[in-house]
């Protein structure tokens, strides 16, 4: 039976008739969440691939492979402590940039100078570990712009430094001690990457730079790695997110625990709640140093690992 108000042209003229303008509102930012934001541009600009990660992050990194770093008669991974690296968001049309670039002495101040002209920001300049030779600094970096021109900035960076181009990584060894069992003790399990054992913790409360909520991984989760040493033994490093308050029991819990701190500072600027990033190292059992990084991780306010 025909509809006794609406012909079929009727129809398909109302069909394409212009939506109302409220409507066109509040359809844009969902039909805009629809579509992945295409990351190749940026890929391009800086010369290498990137991963994604959760929270629609997209990762990029510059492992220090040229670097022969140690301390005492270990021998660091990049994947331990060396990788430079740049995480994005997109913030609307824009990128929001969180990083970290390892450098060696003389390469600070001419990386310092060249990101300023790129218009990326420093948020701190400081060790993380103790004892290492050569000396290894650590910038931590900013910006909020167009990603093609925040990946083109970095890769001018890259460039005044011994990073080297991006290529296949090297087949990484088995892990000689049981991450079952590590996992099991610290409470939270990993992933092995680039010959080390890697465990993200995230915090529970929400991070925020002005109005930008920095997901987990764009460096606000706390981070723990361990490098086989030999004989079930690991060296461990890495770096605790903390509120103030949580800063001296952690100290402590580590120090019964054996572990050492050796940095504390800040990566970030103007963040809300204020965050303080913990560093530490340890070259012990490796299921003895997870018990005893348990025990600190359980003075925080993390959020619970997932089943």
């Amino acid at each position: 039976m025909k509809s006794p108000r609406f012909s079929v042209s009727t129809r398909v003229a109302a069909l394409m008739a212009p939506l109302p303008a409220a409507l066109v509102l509040a359809t844009t930012p969902l039909l805009a969440q629809q579509r992945p934001f295409d990351w190749t541009p940026v890929e391009t600009a800086i010369g290498r691939s990137g991963t994604a990660q959760p929270g629609d992050v997209y990762r990029f990194s510059f492992p220090r492979a040229d670097f022969d770093v140690r301390i005492g008669d270990v021998r660091l991974l990049p994947a331990l402590a060396l990788g430079s690296w740049v995480a994005m968001k997109m913030d609307g049309t824009m990128a929001v940039a969180m990083g970290d670039l390892v450098l060696a002495d003389s390469e600070v101040t001419p990386v310092l100078i060249r990101l300023q002209q790129g218009g990326i920001e420093q948020m701190a300049i400081h060790h993380h570990v103790l004892h290492e030779s050569p000396r290894v600094l650590y910038v931590h970096i900013h910006a909020h712009g167009d990603p093609v021109a925040i990946a083109s900035a970095v890769r001018a960076v890259l460039a005044l430094t011994g990073t080297p181009a991006a290529r296949a990584p090297a087949a990484a060894g088995a892990l000689d001690f049981d991450t079952a069992q590590v996992a099991a003790a610290l409470g939270y399990t990993g992933r092995a990457s680039g010959g080390v054992y890697q465990v993200s913790v995230p915090r529970a409360e929400t991070i925020r730079d002005g109005d930008f909520a920095v997901p987990p991984s764009m460096g606000v989760a706390t981070a723990i790695n361990f490098q086989p040493t030999g004989g079930g033994r690991a060296a461990i490093t890495g770096d605790f997110v903390l509120l103030p308050d949580e800063v001296n029991p952690v100290i402590r819990a580590l120090q019964q625990n054996g572990i050492e701190v050796t940095s504390l500072h800040s990566h970030l600027l103007g963040e809300a709640p204020h965050v303080l990033f913990l560093h530490f190292w340890a070259n012990d059992d490796a299921v003895r140093l997870a018990r005893g990084l348990r025990a600190a991780i359980g003075l925080t306010n993390s959020a619970p690992p997932t089943r």
